[in-house]
């Protein structure tokens, strides 16, 4: 097999990076858009499912204290940009949506581990709810590089808010994606709507892997249906609030079965990857 990315912990190559940001843009009512410049070629060392601790700036009208962890959307083409997609919902993204183009914004990372992929595999299946398509649309363009078919569950609140060009981004990935779209506006997202829609995609072809991210409800969804699958590999990036991202202030702290086993493990180190069959408890997390 040729396995891509691993998901198991690993140790990061983490180092603070001085930006400029080159672009700085409203997708819609809800998401915002940001491309930076980094004094290192952080696109060679950036992978699918990681993410960044931003230092959100302090303005007149807000003062985070912390910086925000942000799941990368992007890096490249050039070997110093990176990207990421974000929701403006507390004080660090309010502060953070009145960068301007030309400011400086320091970021720490990479930090976390990575999805896993097989460019061996034939189909793989993506379930993305609001913001959290960002964390996987890194592993879509890498998916589509390698020729693998896709299916696409998009969940958003409405239509307006869905970023389904954002998401799939490449002509490559877009021509290989059965892209499935549900909202909450019509009740189509709902589990009781939604879980029998999964459950006859992935009965209607054969599917090697499947990802989501941060619904709670959708994980939960998931390993309902990966039950019956057992063959069927499935790893979530998990969302968790957290203070340091490396490790040490156990902010992050879930727990596990890992092999029958409860174990606690921190989301900013051990992961944010892990296996959807082994996320125990009822606890939201985004």
């Amino acid at each position: 097999m040729n396995v891509m990315h691993d998901a198991v912990c690993r140790t990061p190559t983490v180092a603070t990076h001085r930006c400029r940001v080159l672009s700085h843009r409203a997708v819609n009512a809800r998401y915002r858009y940001l491309r930076l410049q980094a004094d290192a070629p952080v696109a060679l060392t950036t992978q699918p499912g990681q993410f960044y601790q931003l230092k959100c700036p302090v303005t007149d009208s807000e003062a985070p204290f912390l910086p925000r962890p942000m799941s990368v959307y992007g890096t490249g083409p050039e070997p110093d940009t990176i990207e990421f997609l974000y929701n403006v919902t507390g004080v660090g993204t309010r502060a953070l949506a009145t960068l301007a183009e030309g400011a400086t914004l320091d970021i720490v990372g990479s930090l976390g581990n990575t999805f896993s992929l097989d460019t061996a595999w034939q189909r793989v299946m993506f379930v993305a709810r609001g913001v959290g398509l960002a964390t996987m649309a890194p592993l879509v363009q890498r998916a589509a590089a390698a020729g693998l078919r896709l299916t696409v569950v998009m969940s958003a609140r409405s239509e307006a808010d869905l970023m389904r060009d954002e998401f799939l981004r490449s002509p490559q990935a877009r021509e290989l994606a059965d892209v499935h779209c549900v909202f909450d506006s019509d009740g189509s997202s709902s589990v009781e709507a939604l879980e029998p829609r999964v459950r006859a995609l992935l009965d209607a072809a054969p599917h090697d892997a499947v990802y989501t991210c941060g619904s709670h409800r959708l994980l939960m969804l998931l390993q309902r249906v990966l039950a019956e699958h057992p063959h069927i590999k499935g790893e979530v990036a998990m969302e968790q609030r957290m203070a340091c991202g490396m490790g040490v202030c156990l902010s992050c702290v879930r727990l596990f079965d890992c092999d029958g086993e409860k174990q606690f493990l921190r989301v900013c180190r051990e992961g944010p990857v892990f296996p959807i069959r082994d996320v125990v408890g009822e606890v939201d997390f985004g």
